[in-house]
């Protein structure tokens, strides 16, 4: 039952990155009521009055960034989750006394790492437990390079769009300074600073949610990673890594196994002489019961014979007088 806890407690959360995706469709979704609710303050904030296509190409780049990078999160959560129920099934399947890859799938991550165990072991070869731990770390932070570098760009993309912003908004003061009734010129200068407003806007709302569920996306990893190196730690390496501590420490319990089997033959062996004895004293008593038997029965024959011998005697002597037979 203590192991069986061990081992549970190493997984926290079994669907903890399911858990995130559920809490990314909810906010979601009350992202989206918000922009039904105020769809005319954003139509017109972003679409209408617009002098020139720059506004919708910079908040559109920024939308399309964030959908890129929320579609590539979704789909790492959904690979962690199933990482996650494949490690619960090697604990399951090490609490019920199975095979710990019962039923995972050979690509799963616990099932290679348990796999290279056993191939190193097989093949003689010292088990590295860092290298393991740094490979597999390695291997899991290319998994999330585009997050990364969508998330690092958003605030900047928004700065970009900005500056775009600001630059028209500067041709359109510098055309109204060059007429003092230039009304396109103040209508970019308008337009410009509306740009640079939705921009900033846009970009700033992508970052926080994206930046949120990125801060998720490396908790649900490092969750993952530490449920492998613990396993690993508390189970896989003590089946398969043979080092001189783990020698020593299996000699000593030999060594009280064997001392608690000698005290038990000791015992053992006390009881047969015990036994031994027992026998020897009831063979003897047999013995003497059997003499005195024989001697019972002999004394009894005797007793019985010499009255029959008599009278036999007596009948000859009577049989010599009757028919005056010569005495021998």
């Amino acid at each position: 039952m203590r192991r069986g806890f061990t081992l549970k407690s190493i997984l926290r959360r079994r669907r903890y990155s399911r858990n995130i995706l559920i809490e990314m469709a909810l906010l979601a979704a009350i992202v989206g009521a918000l922009i039904v609710w105020k769809f005319e303050f954003i139509n017109s904030v972003y679409l209408q009055h617009q002098l020139t296509p720059t506004g919708i190409i910079i908040n559109g780049t920024i939308v399309l960034l964030f959908g890129l990078g929320i579609v590539r999160m979704v789909w790492m959560l959904i690979h962690y989750d199933r990482e996650e129920q494949a490690i619960a099934q090697v604990i399951d399947n090490i609490d019920q006394g199975l095979k710990p890859l019962s039923e995972v799938h050979s690509e799963r991550i616990i099932a290679m790492r348990y796999h290279t165990l056993e191939a190193l072991h097989k093949g003689n070869t010292p088990i590295n437990h860092n290298a393991l731990a740094s490979t597999l770390v390695a291997r899991e932070s290319t998994r999330n390079s585009l997050p990364k570098f969508i998330n690092n760009i958003l605030i900047l993309s928004g700065v970009f769009g900005t500056i775009v912003s600001l630059s028209i908004a500067l041709l359109g003061a510098s055309d109204l300074l060059e007429s003092a009734v230039n009304v396109d010129g103040m209508g970019l200068v308008v337009h410009g600073m509306s740009t640079a407003l939705s921009t900033t806007i846009t970009a700033i709302a992508c970052y926080v949610y994206f930046g949120y569920f990125y801060l998720k996306l490396t908790d649900a990893q490092t969750h993952l990673v530490s449920a492998v190196e613990q396993l690993t730690t508390r189970y896989f390496m003590p089946r398969f890594q043979v080092q001189t501590e783990t020698v020593l420490l299996q000699f000593a319990g030999l060594i009280r196994s064997l001392q608690e089997l000698i005290g038990q033959m000791r015992n053992s062996q006390e009881s047969y002489q015990n036994l031994a004895r027992e026998m020897q004293n009831s063979q003897s008593a047999f013995e003497d019961l059997e003499t005195r038997i024989i001697s019972a029965l002999v004394d009894v024959h005797r007793t019985k014979i010499q009255p029959i011998t008599d009278e036999i005697n007596d009948i000859k002597s009577l049989l010599r007088l009757g028919f005056r037979l010569p005495e021998e």
